[in-house]
């Protein structure tokens, strides 16, 4: 049997990069008027210190987009995985209480337990019994 087709989950994308995109060619040209403006020779002016600006405002502008791309690319990701395991619990729960009578053959969801051989990482401890008569 082949596997069912799943929606693609949503994934930031074509807005997000324009704006990179857009960013990092202003960058560019901005950079490259600077750097034109240096090699003329001549002595330091208004203009050279509005290249100077803008390069670094674009560039600046164009790194936090991308890095907001990614973390937004990230977070669509995981939660694609999370409302796939969602499913995947809830449909084990719902074959497990269609097979309550027979012998449980509900197909365990993948888990990893933490270092401390308990999920989540946290150890568990023993609460301190209290001593009050």
């Amino acid at each position: 049997m082949s596997e069912p087709s799943r929606p693609v989950p949503y994934r930031p994308g074509v807005v997000s990069l324009f704006f990179v995109v857009k960013a990092a060619f202003f960058a560019l040209a901005c950079w490259i008027w600077l750097l034109v403006l240096v090699f003329s020779g001549g002595t330091t002016s208004g203009a050279h210190v509005l290249a100077a600006a803008f390069a670094v405002t674009f560039t600046l502008v164009g790194v936090a987009l991308g890095v907001r791309l990614a973390l937004q690319r990230n977070a669509a990701v995981r939660h694609a995985e999370l409302k796939r395991l969602l499913v995947d619990i809830s449909w084990n729960a719902f074959a497990a209480a269609g097979n309550a009578e027979q012998q449980a053959t509900v197909v365990p969801f993948p888990t990893q337990p933490g270092d401390g051989g308990t999920f989540g990482g946290a150890e568990r401890r023993e609460r301190p019994r209290d001593r009050r008569r």
